[in-house]
């Protein structure tokens, strides 16, 4: 009479294959369910739609004689620009700000009329909440050969009615440059005076393709064609 073959050590008893295979799907139904739920949290805590687009204060108004506004400002400390882009991150809208605050420039008030105006945006040192973004966003526009993108008023601007106090929108045309290529925009500016000064928030509309660039498109993120270049503004006389 033959021995009993010996148990496969790798079988498991009472176990069927059919289980198996609906506890493997199971399985793969929650990982999919738990990556999912990550991306989307992860992308609710990426967003910028909790910073507000440039404007300058609310504080009392300061008014001043009409001839007392001409002169010479200059970008001075507190101020800041960056960009404001939206996104889609594995099927969810997000919107980035990035911001940095080496910022330089000056303006010119003359007989009223803004005549002047520079801004120049250190684009290497602009920060986002996400330090990976900003190595991508660096290396899109090529920081280390044009690491400044400029704003430079072609026209004059009425501003006088800040004299009065009034917080005041305006249209201003100018050349904005990136990446070493100018384009005519149009900066939609706020302005009101302040106690030795002015504060100053523009917001410039920009299609990426007009500048060279390219928007990143890796399949799980997808960057818009267009965005905003952003600035808010302390100017000191």
């Amino acid at each position: 009479m033959s021995a009993p073959a010996p148990a496969d050590p790798t079988s498991t008893p009472g176990r069927r294959p059919g289980r198996i295979i609906v506890w493997a799907i199971v399985a793969v139904v929650v990982l999919v369910a738990l990556v999912f739920g990550a991306t989307r949290l992860y992308a609710s805590q990426q967003t910028g739609d909790d910073v507000a687009a440039p404007a300058v204060g609310t504080e009392a108004p300061v008014t001043a004689e009409p001839d007392e506004l001409d002169g010479t400002y200059t970008v001075g400390d507190g101020s800041e620009a960056g960009y404001r882009v939206d996104e889609v991150l594995a099927g969810q809208d997000v919107t980035v700000v990035g911001r940095t605050q080496t910022v330089t420039g000056s303006a010119t008030i003359a007989e009223g009329q803004l005549t002047e105006a520079t801004i120049e945006v250190d684009m290497a040192s602009i920060e986002t909440d996400e330090s990976q973004r900003d190595a991508q966003f660096q290396s899109i526009l090529g920081t280390g050969e044009f690491p400044a993108a400029t704003f430079e008023l072609a026209s004059p601007v009425d501003v006088s009615a800040v004299a009065d106090g009034e917080t005041i929108t305006v249209e201003a045309p100018g050349t904005m440059t990136i990446m070493g290529t100018s384009q005519d925009v149009t900066a939609t500016l706020q302005v009101r005076l302040t106690e030795g000064g002015a504060e100053v928030s523009a917001q410039i509309p920009v299609v990426f393709a007009d500048y060279g660039v390219t928007a990143p498109d890796l399949g799980f993120v997808t960057v818009e064609d267009d965005g905003f270049v952003e600035a808010e503004l302390t100017l000191t006389s």
